[in-house]
């Protein structure tokens, strides 16, 4: 007998498989990406609109508004939250959502966090290396010409007794050797060094030592070797009141340069050309570092007068002559850019005059890089009074320095003895078609055997400057402190094939750091370039900080001055060769279009002696980026670090600039690459030549 079916009621059946209703709000929640990059958030919401309204910079949320459920890709870039300590295993951020529905509204704070991926290993000081991969040089059997004496240690005090003279009781047999040896070295001076031990001095070291390890009463007998004062030079530090902020000298090891030039050297008298806004001659920490007009100086500027066709005036009210003082106008109320290049270059060192009138004007100001050398600037104005300069100007500012013919005004000008640098803080991202006259002056000036060093540009970007961009200038970036054993490239210097060298240019100060330890007036100093400068409000000199490729240049244009006045290099091409040859890698390995062959080390370029010797670790990435993660007693080291490509270099910081490694110091380097499929990488040990 079959059984009739039982039929529940339909709104039952109906009831059982009803969806659950979705949320008109959004709920704060926790979202975790672990070693991923990106992660795919979704939420429930039947409300009309939602939209992210806060971020930290390391995270983006794709999507970034919208309506309905919201399905969001969350995506980390660890690298603009990680500290310069590396010490964070993980990172955390709240991600801010605002929601608005039919009846209510509000916020939701989701909190993403991240995993960082680690980098482990150890820096391994070679003097404490201990067990089976240590070893012990061979004893030499031709000692050194210099060595005058043996050290030997006898087994009995009986037989050191006889080696020094001294008649015993009664014959000893045993010592039939030993006497033996004692007679052949015949009379001599031998002294007594205790614990058994006795100085021979012979003038047959090497037969000595035969024949004193082949006596069987003999311990041991080695060379006395000459052992010489090991140590470093003490860095020379000037004493001027603002040194202490010009942090970029420190950098680039001029503290052990400056030690070189106590002893001399520098002797060739060398001129670079700061084709600029002019200088203010009247600056006392200048005095004596810039040659005047009756030796070169120049000003390109043309002069139209009022009321005809094409009228300008460049400030100073007349054309072309060899007045390149840069003037005040009765608006102008910025600094002198041409003084404030000069004096990175040039500036006097010690005491000054004091400006009259100024009672608050320092007497002692800054230091330029140059100290006793003999290198001169020779200000040739290109730049008007507002900050401008047209391609015909620096056209003739650049053949002029190199010593070629130029008209100006009608007349003609040539410089007898030309510039053998060329600084162009200078430039402008034109088209390299308008651009041609620009390259062309360069290479003229290249061919004479001038060279010419030029700014990168400060667009942020990847745009060619020019004319640094033009075949045959030297491009360069900007770097600035970075509070790791590495700098970083300011966010400002522009980055393109073209660029060659990096150097200290300062920060960014609408992000401004303060990593060079140094106050002013009792607050810690932003990491800019502190240089002379001119107050036109006020019609006195003054010192200011400014950043920018503008300042990177000069580093470099004086330290090939310094290369040419030592002797180091002797043109064009052999210093630029050297420049590259000695700067300190960074960013990608090799040469890379932010940082070029690297940022120029003036100790290692002019082989200034070591003024420390200390050991350290030095962490970057490809993108340039440094950090600084902390060794224990052992040397060990953690880092937890972002994704991506990193060089670790361990080894001895020789010239004080607390990079260590360069291109003059012993170092080991060994590269990882870090992300989601390998989070985590182990170096080993790493051990520097001492």
């Amino acid at each position: 007998m079959t059984r009739p079916l039982l039929l529940l009621p339909v709104a039952l059946l109906l009831g059982a498989c009803r969806p659950a209703e979705r949320p008109a709000t959004l709920a704060d929640r926790t979202l975790n990406l672990g070693t991923a990059l990106t992660l795919t958030a979704e939420a429930p919401f039947t409300g009309t609109f939602w939209q992210v309204t806060d971020a930290p910079p390391w995270l983006t949320v794709s999507p970034a508004s919208g309506s309905g459920p919201v399905r969001v890709q969350v995506r980390a870039n660890r690298a603009l939250g990680t500290p310069t300590a590396a010490d964070q295993p993980q990172l955390s951020g709240e991600v801010k959502l605002t929601w608005q529905g039919e009846k209510q509204s509000g916020t939701a704070t989701w909190i993403v966090t991240a995993d960082q991926y680690v980098l482990t290993g150890r820096v391994a000081n070679p003097a404490a290396v201990r067990g089976a991969d240590a070893g012990v040089a061979p004893l030499q059997e031709t000692p050194p010409a210099e060595v005058r004496s043996v050290i030997v240690k006898y087994r009995s005090a009986a037989a050191q007794a006889l080696a020094l003279g001294q008649k015993a009781t009664a014959p000893d047999p045993a010592l039939a050797s030993t006497r033996a040896v004692l007679d052949r070295l015949g009379p001599a001076a031998r002294h007594d060094l205790g614990g058994r031990r006795a100085e021979l001095v012979t003038d047959d070291v090497s037969g000595t030592l035969v024949a004193l390890r082949r006596d069987p009463n003999v311990e041991y007998a080695v060379p006395n070797a000459v052992l010489r004062a090991q140590g470093t030079a003490a860095p020379l530090e000037p004493t001027d009141q603002y040194a202490g902020l010009q942090w970029a000298y420190r950098l680039l090891g001029y503290r052990a340069v400056w030690r070189d030039m106590e002893s001399g050297g520098y002797a060739r008298p060398v001129t670079v050309a700061v084709v600029d806004s002019g200088v203010r001659y009247d600056h006392p920490d200048l005095a004596g570092a810039l040659l005047g007009p009756d030796e070169g100086a120049l000003d390109v500027l043309d002069f139209v007068p009022a009321g005809q066709k094409g009228a300008y005036d460049n400030g100073d009210g007349d054309g072309p002559d060899r007045d390149p003082t840069d003037p005040g106008t009765p608006a102008r109320q910025g600094g002198s850019h041409g003084t404030h290049v000069s004096g990175i270059i040039a500036a006097r060192w010690g005491e000054i005059p004091r400006f009259p009138g100024c009672e608050a004007c320092s007497t002692s100001g800054v230091v330029g890089a140059a100290y006793r050398a003999p290198v001169k600037v020779l200000p040739i104005r290109a730049i008007d009074a507002a900050g401008n300069t047209e391609v015909t100007d620096v056209v003739n500012a650049v053949r002029y320095a190199a010593g070629l013919p130029v008209t100006l005004g009608g007349q003609p000008y040539r410089l007898s003895r030309p510039a053998e640098v060329i600084n162009l803080s200078l430039g402008g991202d034109i088209p390299a078609s308008v651009a041609e006259p620009l390259c062309e002056a360069v290479a003229e000036a290249t061919a004479a055997g001038s060279l010419v060093i030029a700014a990168a540009g400060n667009r942020y970007g990847t745009t060619p400057y020019y004319p640094a961009a033009c075949e045959g200038a030297v491009a360069v970036g900007a770097v600035t402190l970075s509070g790791a054993s590495a700098p970083r490239l300011a966010s400002y210097s522009n980055r393109y094939p073209a660029v060659q060298l990096a150097a200290p240019g300062g920060v960014d100060l609408t992000g401004a750091t303060y990593h060079n330890g140094g106050q002013l007036n009792g607050k810690p100093y932003a990491d800019v370039i502190l240089s002379t400068d001119w107050d036109y409000s006020k019609g006195q000199p003054t010192y200011m900080g400014q950043a920018g490729t503008s300042q990177a240049t000069p580093q470099v244009s004086a330290l090939a001055a310094l290369l040419l006045s030592k002797g180091v290099t002797r043109g064009r091409d052999d210093t630029l060769a050297r420049l590259v040859a000695t700067a300190t890698d960074l960013g990608a390995k090799g040469r890379d279009d932010a940082f070029g062959y690297g940022m120029v080390n003036a100790a290692a370029a002019l082989g200034a002696p070591a003024v420390s010797d200390t050991l350290g670790l030095r962490l970057w990435d490809t993108r340039g980026l440094a950090y600084q993660p902390a060794l224990d007693a052992l040397g060990r080291f953690t880092a937890y670090l972002p994704d991506g490509t990193f060089r670790a270099l361990a080894g001895r910081d020789r010239d004080g600039n607390g990079i260590p490694g360069e291109a003059h110091e012993p170092g080991v380097e060994r590269d990882a690459e870090l992300g989601p499929q390998q989070p985590r990488a182990d170096l080993g040990e790493l051990t520097p030549a001492p």
